[in-house]
C-alpha cells in the first residue's frame, strides 16, 4: 500500500463511524502528537491545546475529552522512576539532603514536561481509535457535549 492509498483511506475515514481504527498505530500517532487518523498532521497547536481538526485529513479532534488521564499517567510513571533512581543512589551513595533536592526537583519536572504532551496525545489516540468522548456516532458526540 503506496503513501497515496494511505492517506486516501485516511480521508475517507476520517470523521466516519464506520471503519476499523487500529488501536496500536492510533496510540504511536498520538504519543508522536500527530494525527490519530493519517498520523501526519499536528495534534497540537500549543503545548497542550489541540486542534480542531487535523490539517491533512480533516478528522475533528475538537471534541476530545483526555481530562485527567493524561496528569495521571504523568504522575504514575516519573513517580516510579524518580522514586526507584533516588532508592538506588541512596542505597549506593551518602547525600545530602540539598544535594537530593538538586538533582530530584530538575529530573522531577523536565520529565513530568516531557511526558505530558505525548500521554495526552496517547489519550486522544486511543480514545479516537475506541470511539469514544465524540469519536463515533452523531449520537453520541450530541451526548458527550
Amino acid at each position: 500500500m503506496n503513501s497515496v492509498t494511505m492517506h486516501a483511506d485516511a480521508e475517507a475515514r476520517a470523521n466516519s463511524a464506520e471503519g476499523d481504527r487500529p488501536l496500536w498505530p492510533a496510540l504511536v500517532n498520538g504519543f508522536r502528537c500527530h494525527c490519530p487518523n493519517c498520523g501526519e498532521g499536528k495534534l497540537f497547536r500549543s503545548y497542550l491545546r489541540s486542534v480542531d481538526d487535523c490539517s491533512v485529513c480533516g478528522q475533528e479532534i475538537h471534541h476530545h475529552r483526555a481530562d485527567d488521564l493524561p496528569p495521571y499517567l504523568t504522575i504514575f510513571i516519573v513517580g516510579h522512576i524518580v522514586v526507584a533512581l533516588f532508592m538506588g543512589i541512596e542505597a549506593s551513595y551518602d547525600l545530602s539532603m540539598w544535594t537530593h533536592l538538586a538533582m530530584w526537583v530538575p529530573v522531577t519536572l523536565i520529565l513530568s514536561l516531557a511526558l505530558l504532551q505525548p500521554l495526552k496525545g496517547a489519550t486522544i489516540g486511543l480514545q479516537w481509535s475506541l470511539r469514544l468522548g465524540g469519536f463515533g456516532t452523531e449520537d453520541e458526540a450530541d451526548r458527550v457535549g
